[in-house]
């Protein structure tokens, strides 16, 4: 009986510890996919949005859902006479929607920062600490007055410092970049203006398909997109996780189910003799059934509650272990423990229980 219990027991804490990461293995791979960058792209409708069409678009996810949100405006600058694009951003939403991006030295932060991409760095040759000039030419620059005559508008200057290199292996190390703010002073025209908004959402790429409909429906000046290479890889990793954990519970089952039908028939076997005695006086094959089947039940009751407490145990620290973070209780996972350890138990124990209603009483207490 002890080995019975140890196998429902067993059974249970799998079945238990596996359930509660299938449904949390949503929410901890969605947090690990985070970091590979935005799963939401904000781009605008007509020729231009602006930070505040963004954050009404945004508005329409619930709070708790979104990682971070990081606007993008884009103008072409010069250093040292040479152009390069300069990239104005919310440096508080980059490090939530790209945090990935590896940064030698320190992230951008205030105004008169420059943080700058690798490639940039290399070309003009750039460490953290210069003290650099970027210069914008406004729209026009070159035009003629009433009189037909050309006039020449200066160039936009800012100083700069460099606070860090910016390392990711794609694009973004031929950018420089800055605050919003600095470079709407630097070029001194379209204030609040953004080209691109990257958002992180915490969302399953079906809800996700769900909101974005829903943007693009009610926010006129902005339309949003999936980055499928994220949420197509999201979705596929997910599935086949989930398949794999529901796989791994089937085949503990069956092998819980195998384990408590031997010990079950042992049980039956070793007492021949009591059922055997029984009978002869008058026992019922109803009876013999009702007790062991009594006795298989409190087994599978015990043995999943023991099963519920480990199995949440077990599922923690596979949680801490692998995704370095833990996973709530769920207090309605417990009595469907114990119904299907009782269920499991039950099923397995009704050949060994059937074959207890053929012991011969004569030939059992003759001793053969």
């Amino acid at each position: 009986m002890v080995v019975a219990l140890l196998s429902i027991a067993i059974g249970a804490t799998i079945l238990s510890g596996l359930v509660s990461i299938y449904y949390d293995v949503p929410r901890q791979m969605g947090a690990e996919f985070r970091n590979y960058g935005a799963n939401v792209i904000f781009t605008a409708s007509g020729d231009s949005f602006t930070v505040s069409d963004i954050n009404d678009a945004a508005a329409i996810f619930d709070s708790g859902d979104i990682v971070g949100t990081a606007p993008f405006r884009y103008e072409n600058v010069r250093i040292n006479e040479k152009p390069i694009v300069a990239a104005g951003t919310d440096p508080e939403g980059v490090k939530k929607t790209s945090p990935y991006w590896r940064i030698t030295g320190q992230w951008l932060e205030g105004s008169g920062e420059l943080l700058v991409g690798a490639n940039v760095a290399d070309t003009f040759r750039l460490k953290e600490g210069d003290f650099i000039d970027v210069y914008y030419t406004p729209e026009g620059s070159q035009s003629a007055d009433e009189n037909g005559e050309r006039v020449v508008v200066e160039d936009n200057i800012k100083s700069f410092t460099v606070v860090g290199i910016l390392d990711t292996g794609g694009k973004e190390e031929d950018y420089v970049y800055m605050t919003l703010a600095d470079i709407e002073e630097l070029t001194q025209a379209d204030k609040g203006r953004a080209d691109i908004a990257e958002l992180s959402v915490s969302l399953s790429a079906d809800e996700l398909a769900d909101v974005v409909d829903k943007i693009n429906a009610q926010v006129s000046t902005v339309h949003a997109s999936l980055v499928k290479r994220v949420t197509a890889s999201e979705a596929t990793v997910l599935t086949k996780l989930q398949a794999l954990v529901l796989l791994v519970t089937v085949v503990v089952l069956a092998l819980t189910m195998i384990c408590v039908a031997t010990t079950m028939t042992a049980v039956v076997a070793e007492r021949r003799k009591e059922i055997g005695l029984r009978k002869a006086i008058g026992a019922s094959d109803t009876s013999i059934i009702k007790e062991f089947m009594g006795e298989s039940m409190l087994l599978g009751l015990f043995g999943g509650i023991l099963g519920s407490v480990l199995g949440f145990v077990f599922a923690q620290q596979v949680s801490i272990n692998v995704f370095s973070s833990s996973i709530s209780f769920r207090p309605l996972l417990v009595p469907v423990t114990v119904l299907i350890s009782m269920a499991v138990t039950g099923l397995s124990s009704l050949m060994p229980i059937r074959s207890a209603t053929y012991v011969d009483p004569a030939l059992v207490l003759k001793g053969e």
